[in-house]
């Protein structure tokens, strides 16, 4: 999807509603949209901050000023992208707030990739439970443990307005990437399903607008996902094959600099297939089974 048009709000606390509030770091890329969105959540002198983003000063330095003269109870990560979690250390630091949400997770691969690497400094004072609360003054979060994305992904739910932080697992802008090994499509395609079964009534991802119809969105999802798969199968009856002819029936006129994610991203299926007995595989070469 095209970027919009600059100006973008980096470094502005944006106000989404009473009790949220969102500052956009300055690591725009074509995986991460205009860039990370950090929520602030509380209205009054307690606040938490959501996916506190990179370890750049100048987007730690515009969190502070969002925050102001208020007490940060809780730093909460998602999860452990390097576009997600490395300012939750300095943010720490500064305002002696407790690191809690996703489990540390470092997954080292020399394969290239189509979003963030792990961050290896994530350091969680509490790793929050699925159903497990923060609360602070006006304002509740629980933990939704959504992993497919990655294992060690949550969403956060606001009690108090019925919003949904859902950090990479829906975004505002495209579809969330599913990559092999730690990234899961059949764990992926369960989370979508959960939140399919929840009335949340908006959500805020890190990147990308806020999605004011999500039942929508997750429902076109989990059909888009669907699609994908029946493509493969089909694919699959016509001749058995290894995952890079599969590119250009899938994609057809792909950027060649997304190749690699699209391969990773028909691997996710294929595992998820071979897992459910669909398809099997002899070395390189995938069959119907």
């Amino acid at each position: 999807m095209a970027l919009p048009p600059k100006p973008w709000p980096t470094g502005k606390a944006e106000q989404c509603e009473p009790l949220v509030r969102r500052v956009l770091a300055p690591n725009p890329s074509p995986y991460t949209y205009t860039g990370t969105q950090t929520y602030i959540v509380g209205a009054d002198s307690e606040v938490a901050v959501i996916d506190p983003g990179p370890a750049e000063e100048e987007h730690i330095s515009a969190i502070l000023e969002a925050i102001g003269d208020a007490t940060v109870s809780a730093i909460m990560c998602t999860h452990t992208h390097r576009d997600h979690s490395p300012a939750a250390a300095p943010l720490k630091e500064k305002t002696g707030a407790a690191i809690v949400g996703c489990a540390p997770l470092v997954i080292d691969s020399d394969l290239p990739r189509s979003d963030e690497a792990f961050d290896p400094t994530y350091a969680p004072d509490r790793v929050m439970d699925d159903g497990e609360a923060m609360t602070g003054l006006g304002w509740t979060l629980r933990a939704l443990h959504t992993p497919g994305h990655t294992s060690n992904h949550l969403c956060f739910a606001l009690e108090e307005s019925g919003a949904l932080f859902t950090g990479d697992h829906v975004m505002g802008w495209s579809t969330s990437v599913v990559i092999p090994p730690d990234g899961d499509m059949g764990l992926y395609m369960k989370s979508l399903e959960r939140l399919q079964q929840r009335e949340d009534r908006v959500y805020y991802s890190a990147h990308g607008e806020p999605i004011t119809k999500p039942r929508q969105l997750v429902r076109g999802m989990i059909g888009h996902r669907r699609q994908r798969e029946n493509q493969i199968m089909r694919l699959l009856g016509e001749r058995s094959r290894p995952i890079p002819e599969f590119i250009p029936e899938m994609y057809k006129g792909l950027d060649k600099r997304l190749i690699p994610a699209a391969q990773m991203s028909v691997e996710a299926h294929l595992l998820d297939l071979e897992a459910r007995g669909r398809v099997h595989r002899e070395g390189e070469v995938w069959s119907a089974a």
